[in-house]
């Protein structure tokens, strides 16, 4: 670590439906693998990972949300000062890409109304050619419609947390996204 790095912490927070895999994006990002099965996060689950790049320093703080409407209570308070979001659904699954307006919801009604930098994430892409799945420009579309709302780029990235395919880019991509939105508000402290 250089004295010119800048550091920052981002609170990040995984939403979507249960069994989309976030827990599974995020066992990927620390570097754990990818297990078979479905293991239920209850309430939310917490951890820490620091990314040095040649300018700056990250630290994330990576919330990974309980996906079940008997949670949503629970839910609540972790949203508070999130710095971005990983908007995630199923590329199987269609009702979880259905839901998602639902969750965008509840994370600006639980974040002091605030729109933070979001990247949409269509995960299981490796289930393509298997079983039926929604297609690429499905996700494309809905993350322009979120551009349009929001008034700041939300980009759309495919990912497999089974492969690992994207996961990494996905982090990278929402710390971009955030210090895009940092810099463009001038809400740096």
């Amino acid at each position: 670590m250089s004295d010119t790095q800048k550091k920052s912490v981002y609170k990040i927070v995984l939403l979507g439906d249960g069994a989309v895999g976030k827990t599974s994006i995020r066992q990927q990002y620390l570097g754990k693998g990818f297990k078979e099965g479905y293991s239920m996060t209850i309430g939310a689950d917490f951890c820490v990972k620091r990314v040095e790049l040649s300018t700056m320093i990250i630290t994330f703080q990576i919330w990974d949300l309980a996906g079940q409407q008997r949670f949503d209570v629970v839910r609540e308070v972790y949203y508070r000062g999130s710095s971005g979001a990983l908007l995630v659904f199923d590329v199987s699954n269609a009702s979880s890409f259905e839901n998602l307006p639902a969750w965008l919801n509840e994370l600006t009604k639980n974040n002091y109304e605030r729109i933070v930098p979001i990247v949409l994430i269509g995960n299981k892409t490796d289930l393509r050619g298997t079983v039926p799945c929604l297609p690429k420009e499905a996700g494309q579309q809905y993350a322009k419609a979120l551009t349009d709302w929001t008034g700041f780029e939300v980009p759309y990235l495919e990912t497999s947390a089974k492969t690992g395919l994207n996961v990494d880019e996905a982090f990278m991509l929402l710390s971009k996204q955030i210090e895009s939105f940092l810099d463009k508000y001038q809400l740096r402290g």
